[in-house]
Parts: structure tokens; C-alpha cells; sequence
């Protein structure tokens, strides 16, 4: 009920061909950034990266230290690219991200992601590639193991997901994709067999690959002028994917997934940051034979950036529907620090719970320090809580 609400207000908004109508613009004459501050104390400035067109490319990188999923630690490198491939006056920002991370033993991984806007927003093209080493943690399905109950596999994971979308009218956009989930020496490293652990068929049996090659239908509605840092809009995505043996799948199998993001801001000055943003989604692979570790989980949507609060993966099912609501704000007047407050709730099915009856809820807050005021790009530092489970989450650019 909450998304078809969400659904209904995002496309009630007038549909643009114009930027101006939903673009909002700081003047970042007045804003600071982590940027500005390295110039003075280094006494330099540094030369402007400029590409062909003579259309700035907005670099932000950021390396930390941070615990991962399975545990342990990890040194992982985000890098941020904001640029344009159009006039800003009728083409959105596009963005690229590479983070790449080691432990410099049996983990590592080397995902990029990519949303382009060409010329004067007539497609968009959607890009997710990865290959990862990919030890983690799972609790079977829906709520039929506690928190503590949990076992740890490893695999290795390569993704293709390449999506081409062409504007229909306004902000709305309708396109096909290629989908490859490829997933390789699947073990539990536990006493216990996966198949005996989650008491599901498909992907757990003593095969240690599985693979998911299909095509998607995608809809995308989108009025966000910086997917980066949203200051205002509003974003729906809509994908249905079928997963033929033909194409090389082990079963067939299908999927949908259905997003919608509503930014409201509660303040006209341009210059500041007071926001309430508000998203939700559903994802199902109806009854189909879909591999266990293709089920919908927590935390592996396409951005893989729910459930904060909660360790990656904690919940899986056929069906998962998530609701998330953020207040953003800022502390400072020159936009150099703000903060967030955040809370979350899933709902799935299994065979010991009902979606809907059953909640699980995740809240915290976190902090804002602006790197680069030109694409928007936050350092976030956000410390998440739900029940049993507590952790802190840094990333390069807003969650959503």
C-alpha cells in the first residue's frame, strides 16, 4: 500500500523536457568543501580536469579501512565521478563509481557502477559490473534462524548488468536489458551443507556453481538533475527479468522489482540542505526456481544500499518489501558539515513469518562532510542499530 502511494505521487508530477523545472541549483560560490580547504593549506591550485567537450569531470576518492560482510577487515578505495555529456541547461549529471577493496588475503572486489545521461537526456544508460570474492553470511529463509544462528559462505562473483532506456516523454524512460548473475565454488565454509541449512532446492545442492543470464523490461522515471546528491525530484525504476535456460540459466526462472525515491524539501533557500527523502521497494521472484542466492535479500538490492543497521544479507525471501525515510540537513551555512537521521523497515515471507506481520526495523544516524560542492559528493559516516546487530557505514555520495 505504502509503494503504490509513493508510486502515485511520484508519477503525478508534471512530466519535463526541461531541466529547469525540477533542477535545483546552490551557488557554490558560497559553499566549502574538503576541496577547498587541502588548496589552502597546500598553498596550491590544483588544475581543472577538463574533458574534450571542455565539460567538467568532478572527481572525488576516498580510501578507508571498514569492517565487511563474513568479517574481518577490508581497505577499499571509492572513487566518484560526476560529469556531463550535454549542456547542463537539458542534460542531467551522469556518474560513474569504482571501489575496489582487498584484504590482501582470499577477498577482493572490483565493482563498477554507472548511470550516463547522453545528450540532452534522450537515453540513459545503466551499468553494473563486478567481480568480487565474496565471503559472507546468510540465515536461510525469512526468520527461520536467529541472529546467531547464522552459517558463512565463499564464492567467487561476476556480474553483467547493462541497461539502454530512451525517454518516452518527460522524465520517463523505457529501455531492455542483459542480466548475468555468474557465481563460482560456492561453499559453506560451516559444519553444516547449505541445502540441509535452508531447506531450499535451487542453488544449494551439491553443484558449487550456479548462473542467472536473462533479459529485462525496464521502466525508469526520473527528475533527479544529480543522482549523486538529490536536492530535489523523484525516481522510480521498474524491472521485470526472465531468466530462460537458453541463455544459459540453470532453471527458469523470473523476477520484479519495483523502486520509488520521493525528495522533499522543506526549505526554499537554494543554499541549504533540509530534506526529508523517502523510498521503498518491492522485489519478488514470484514462485519460480530462482537459485537461493538470487533470491531478494537485504542489502543486494541494485544499489546494494539497504538496511542500514542490519549485516548484509540478514534477510532473504521470495518476496521483501523495504521502506526507508531519511532527514537530511545541514550544520554548517557554507554546507561543509551536516548530518542524517535514518530509519528502516523490511518485511519478507518464510516459512516462519508472513510478509507484512512481521517488521524488523533499523534506525541511526550519521554525519555529512562535503568533498567536492561541484557534483555534490558527501563523505557519510552513518552508525546503523537494529536488534541484535549494530555497525557503522561509510560511503562516497548519499545512500540514496
Amino acid at each position: 500500500m505504502v509503494l503504490l502511494v509513493l508510486a502515485d505521487t511520484a508519477y503525478a508530477q508534471r512530466p519535463v523536457n526541461e531541466i529547469e523545472t525540477t533542477k535545483h541549483l546552490a551557488d557554490t560560490s558560497k559553499q566549502r568543501d574538503l576541496i577547498d580547504i587541502g588548496k589552502e593549506i597546500l598553498h596550491i591550485k590544483p588544475p581543472q580536469t577538463v574533458d574534450s567537450t571542455g565539460k567538467k569531470i568532478y572527481f572525488s576518492f576516498l580510501p578507508f579501512s571498514t569492517n565487511v560482510p563474513g568479517g574481518g577487515h577490508a581497505l577499499i578505495t571509492s572513487t566518484t565521478a560526476g560529469f556531463y555529456l550535454g549542456d547542463r541547461s537539458d542534460t542531467y549529471m551522469s556518474k560513474m563509481t569504482f571501489t575496489p577493496y582487498t584484504n590482501f588475503g582470499k577477498r577482493f572486489g572490483l565493482p563498477i557502477r554507472s548511470y550516463i545521461w547522453l545528450k540532452e537526456n534522450t537515453w540513459v544508460i545503466d551499468g553494473d559490473i563486478r567481480l568480487l570474492k565474496y565471503p559472507h553470511e546468510t540465515w536461510g529463509i525469512g526468520k527461520e534462524h536467529h541472529g546467531d544462528q547464522q552459517i558463512n559462505l565463499d564464492y567467487t562473483y561476476f556480474r553483467l548488468y547493462q541497461h539502454a532506456l530512451k525517454r518516452i516523454h518527460g522524465g520517463l524512460f523505457m529501455g531492455i536489458g542483459y542480466d548475468l548473475d555468474y557465481r563460482m565454488n560456492i561453499k559453506s565454509t560451516s559444519n553444516t551443507k547449505l541445502e540441509d541449512y535452508t531447506s531450499y532446492p535451487y542453488g544449494t545442492d551439491l553443484k558449487d556453481n550456479t548462473m542467472s543470464s536473462g533479459v529485462s523490461f525496464n521502466l525508469i522515471y526520473d527528475t533527479r538533475a544529480n543522482s549523486i546528491n538529490t536536492w530535489s525530484g523523484n525516481y522510480a525504476n521498474l524491472q521485470f527479468r526472465v531468466n530462460p535456460t537458453f541463455l544459459g540459466s540453470d532453471q527458469n526462472w523470473k523476477s520484479l522489482f519495483l523502486e520509488v525515491r520521493r525528495y522533499h524539501r522543506l526549505t526554499q533557500d537554494r543554499n541549504r540542505q533540509n530534506m526529508i527523502a523517502i523510498r521503498s521497494f518491492f522485489w519478488t521472484v514470484f514462485n519460480s526456481k530462482a537459485p537461493y542466492l538470487d533470491l531478494p535479500n537485504l542489502g543486494w538490492d541494485p544499489y546494494n544500499s539497504s538496511g542500514r543497521g542490519f549485516p548484509v544479507s540478514r534477510f532473504r525471501g521470495k518476496s521483501l518489501y523495504y521502506l526507508e525515510t531519511e532527514y537530511r540537513r545541514d550544520i554548517t551555512q557554507n554546507g561543509l558539515f551536516g548530518f542524517v537521521a535514518f530509519m528502516n523497515f523490511t518485511t519478507l515471507n518464510g516459512p516462519k513469518n508472513s510478509m507484512f506481520e512481521d517488521w524488523n526495523v533499523g534506525t541511526g544516524a550519521g554525519a555529512r562532510i562535503k568533498f567536492n560542492k561541484n557534483s555534490g559528493t558527501n563523505i557519510g559516516i552513518d552508525y546503523g542499530i537494529s536488534k541484535n546487530h549494530r555497525g557503522v557505514r561509510l560511503t562516497l555520495g548519499e545512500v540514496f
